[in-house]
């Protein structure tokens, strides 16, 4: 069961699941979403208690919770509450529905690290001490510790770094922020200029492409190795805008202006009409701006001006060894986009 079946990391882990012969799969979300011969979807409200057992009573056969689901708030308190909310309810549910469970997987990232606060100890490693609270990730593997002894299931927590993949209507997609962001500077007859914080184009970061993490997630929930353990996954490359920015422009053939520090949430805010001329002029999918603009995402990524990247070693040392190129990623997600019509 993928519990955030929507999201960039949930529907890239059900692409990847349909692949393996050996799953079955149900994908469960707020909106739910349609039926295939692999996948069957539910639509349940995380945030209530008896939703959620009622819709998942029926699902006696789960043997694996993949947990990518967020729900996004204001602050950093605000966002414990209902996020512990709905990894207990699903947890209390399964329990109850499924004998037969045998591990869980806990979705995080390098907030557990204290990243999104400021600078810090770079590369972070699984046994760097914990920022200090409120943090929803560390609650949420707080609650998986204290309840697995002598259960019969297990728990992996995963720490992607950004993570790009396909996924529509997310809070946190960065790949889907430029692409649209270079589609309006196009239309607009404007170079690609990097908006974030003067230092945030010369710090050090890394990416983690969504089909990597679904293999490295997978493989966490099944090597016995891995049983209770926390694993950083990256794509295993380090870059810095100023490098990888020019790149991005050219592959949208657009020429690179000057970094300019601006707030995308503010300069954004009245491209609707101009996207929907876009996507009428383009044939593209009739999305609304909504859907395809996550520009909260991008300001809090583009204003990371200090490194954000951590140690991968652990994963490989247990036994996962995949990485990804992650200009190669950028190209491959922009160019899925342009096939299925989400940008011209």
């Amino acid at each position: 069961m993928v519990v955030g079946a929507n999201g960039v990391i949930g529907r890239n882990l059900v692409e990847h699941l349909v692949t393996l012969p050996e799953w079955e799969v149900v994908g469960v979300s707020r909106r739910g979403g349609e039926d295939t011969d692999r996948v069957r979807y539910l639509a349940v409200d995380l945030l209530d208690p008896q939703d959620t057992r009622r819709k998942l009573s029926g699902l006696t056969g789960v043997t694996h919770l993949f947990y990518a689901a967020y729900q996004d708030r204001p602050t950093w308190a605000e966002l414990v509450p209902p996020n512990m909310a709905m990894l207990t309810n699903v947890v209390e549910a399964v329990e109850a529905a499924a004998p037969g469970l045998r591990h869980i997987s806990l979705m995080q990232g390098y907030k557990v690290y204290g990243a999104h606060l400021g600078p810090f100890k770079t590369p972070a490693r699984e046994t760097d001490a914990r920022p200090m609270p409120p943090e929803f990730m560390a609650a949420q593997q707080d609650f998986l510790e204290r309840r697995q002894p002598g259960k019969s299931w297990t728990w992996t927590a995963l720490r992607p770094s950004v993570v790009a993949g396909f996924a529509l209507g997310n809070p946190m997609n960065l790949a889907l922020v430029i692409a649209v962001y270079a589609a309006i500077c196009k239309e607009l007859g404007l170079p690609l200029r990097f908006p974030g914080k003067p230092g945030a184009y010369d710090s050090l970061l890394e990416m983690t492409d969504a089909r990597l993490l679904a293999k490295a997630t997978v493989w966490a929930a099944t090597a016995e190795q891995a049983q209770n353990q926390a694993f950083n996954i990256n794509n295993g490359d380090l870059f810095r805008w100023r490098e990888m920015w020019p790149k991005i422009a050219a592959h949208f053939d657009l020429p690179v202006g000057d970094p300019l520090p601006m707030s995308l949430t503010d300069v954004m805010a009245d491209k609707a009409e101009l996207w929907q001329r876009i996507v009428a002029e383009h044939d593209l999918e009739p999305l609304s701006y909504q859907e395809v603009s996550s520009w909260g995402f991008g300001d809090f990524v583009f204003s990371w001006d200090y490194d954000m990247f951590a140690d991968g070693s652990k994963a490989r040392r247990f036994g996962f060894h995949e990485f990804v190129d992650t200009e190669a990623m950028f190209r491959e997600i922009f160019d899925d986009l342009r096939e299925r019509r989400i940008i011209p």
